[in-house]
């Protein structure tokens, strides 16, 4: 049975088309996987768990809860939802996995990530990352009433894109010494990330072991995901 990995999807309201493409793969292309793993931005952000009843998450962690009754389901935090918790974990059926996970897959340690930690060239997204990840901030963060919590995260994520703009691409792309350092790390032969939006398929020696990095694709103009199964891994493409 295969074992399928998706991320970057940035589900929200304002997507309705990418939203009906997410229900459609989980409900056929996951249909028969051994697993689905979500590696981080499933949502295009999260305000808290306190948020579940918002018509449109619950839209999309009951159709979460669906998959979870017929395959194993697993989530990352991204950098936009790194706010998930217990309570969404409960109401979807999904484990939250930490980042970065070792999982053995079809006989093949496979190292899990995000793929933000990666991008080391871009430090100011680094010190920020490492704030917001704080659990004293987090803890203040969500103390504040959600309509406060959500004005805070439009602004950061406007913020966010006048940045990206003036940013060179190259530096939020991953950094080929820190690829090579978590592979070092782990001891794995294989790399699954995404957060990117540069899908793809790369090589890298490390030590005297060549490993392979599968890039998953962003859910912008379209949908994709990597299938794995025991004769190795593919990219696959979902149209609108």
């Amino acid at each position: 049975m295969p074992t399928l990995f998706i991320s970057d999807l940035h589900l929200s309201p304002e997507r309705p088309a990418i939203t009906a493409l997410f229900e459609r793969f989980l409900t056929h292309a996951s249909n028969g996987a051994e697993a689905l793993y979500i590696l981080g931005d499933l949502f295009e952000y999260w305000a808290g768990d306190d948020d579940l009843t918002d018509p449109f998450n619950a839209r999309i962690v009951a159709a979460l809860a669906r998959t979870a009754g017929r395959v194993r389901l697993y989530v990352m935090h991204g950098n936009r939802d790194f706010l998930l918790g217990a309570a969404f974990c409960h109401a979807s059926g999904a484990q939250l996995l930490p980042d970065p996970s070792v999982v053995t897959l079809h006989g093949t340690p496979t190292l899990l990530m995000h793929g933000d930690t990666l991008c080391t060239d871009d430090t100011d997204y680094q010190r920020f990352r490492a704030q917001v990840r704080n659990t004293r901030w987090q803890t203040d963060f969500l103390a504040q009433p959600l309509a406060v919590r959500k004005a805070q995260i439009a602004a950061l994520r406007a913020k966010s894109e006048t940045e990206k703009a003036g940013k060179p691409a190259a530096i939020m792309d991953v950094n080929p010494q820190a690829v090579a350092a978590a592979l070092h790390r782990h001891a794995t032969p294989r790399l699954i990330h995404g957060h990117t939006h540069r899908p793809g398929h790369h090589t890298h020696q490390v030590d005297d072991m060549l490993c392979e990095r599968w890039v998953l694709p962003d859910w912008y103009e379209q949908g994709g995901y990597l299938r794995c199964d025991p004769s190795g891994c593919s990219l696959h493409v979902l149209t609108l």
